[in-house]
């Protein structure tokens, strides 16, 4: 079973759909005590990284979703739940995070510029970085997914960059190390591409759990 963390900021519902079309067993719940029941858990977000945090300690899923990953199974973070994963977001007047992974949330540049509007919105490629063992892209082959969002990971460790995209600047929208993943776009939202992902993702659950 997989857990969808439920802390009051992201379209949930969506995601749940998503899982069970590509056959994966999901429940949102809000109750913190559930991650430890759950094989894996997806950490969705929409909004901003500070009030997402704030919504993650009001509903004290901090230390539970720590001590989830350190038992070795598997996360997903979506959108701004990726962000979550990193210490520190610049966005609001700044804020801690996670801090699972090193490394920092910073803004897009200026459309002065690079000529782009920010947020970046709509569709783009995702680009697997070359030899890098992905499970949820195993192929190697990236696709065409759908982003909404004005600020992007600055990872301290590059290797853990599993995939990059270019908006006037090229960032890391898949990242990834052991049982711990994040993407930046919207899996659930990016129609083929997207399912795939989470089919593999559910599989690389399987197994982790047989």
């Amino acid at each position: 079973m997989i857990a969808i963390i439920d802390y009051g900021m992201g379209n949930l519902r969506s995601a749940q759909k998503a899982l069970e079309k590509v056959g994966c067993e999901a429940v949102i719940t809000e109750n913190p005590k559930d991650l430890k029941d759950a094989d894996a858990g997806i950490l969705p977000g929409v909004g901003a990284f500070r009030d997402c945090y704030e919504g993650l300690k009001q509903k004290g899923f901090v230390d539970p979703i720590k001590e989830f990953v350190q038992t070795g199974k598997p996360l997903l973070g979506i959108c701004i739940g990726l962000q979550l994963l990193f210490e520190y977001g610049e966005e609001g007047g700044g804020s801690e995070g996670l801090g699972i992974f090193k490394g920092k949330v910073i803004r897009f540049p200026s459309t002065e510029k690079t000529g782009l509007k920010v947020p970046h919105m709509g569709w783009n490629l995702v680009q697997p970085v070359p030899g890098k063992n992905n499970p949820l892209l195993p192929s190697g082959k990236g696709g065409y997914a759908y982003f909404v969002h004005s600020y992007y990971p600055q990872p301290t460790d590059e290797n853990i960059v599993l995939a990059t995209c270019d908006y006037g600047v090229s960032f890391p929208c898949m990242v990834g190390n052991g049982s711990v993943f994040g993407v930046q776009f919207h899996p659930e939202k990016s129609q083929q591409f997207g399912l795939q992902i989470l089919q593999n993702f559910g599989e690389f659950i399987k197994r982790k759990t047989t």
